[in-house]
């Protein structure tokens, strides 16, 4: 049974803060979508990619 969330540690791409970010592991091969950054509010594009059980998860600023 595969649990229902991961969650991963990453880096704002603005303010530099650790940051949590949960993610289904459940889901597309790849996803993108747009978050807020819950210490400075800005916004980030998130990049999933799955493969088999292992999550990948990446971090972008919106204004790249």
């Amino acid at each position: 049974m595969q649990p229902f969330a991961d969650d991963a540690l990453l880096l704002c791409p603005y303010c530099g803060e650790e940051v949590e970010v949960t993610v289904d592991p459940g889901g597309p091969s790849s996803e993108t979508y747009v978050e807020d950054c819950p210490v400075c509010c800005r916004p980030w594009v998130v990049h999933v990619s799955r493969e088999e059980e292992d999550v990948s998860v990446f971090l972008g600023r919106e204004d790249d």
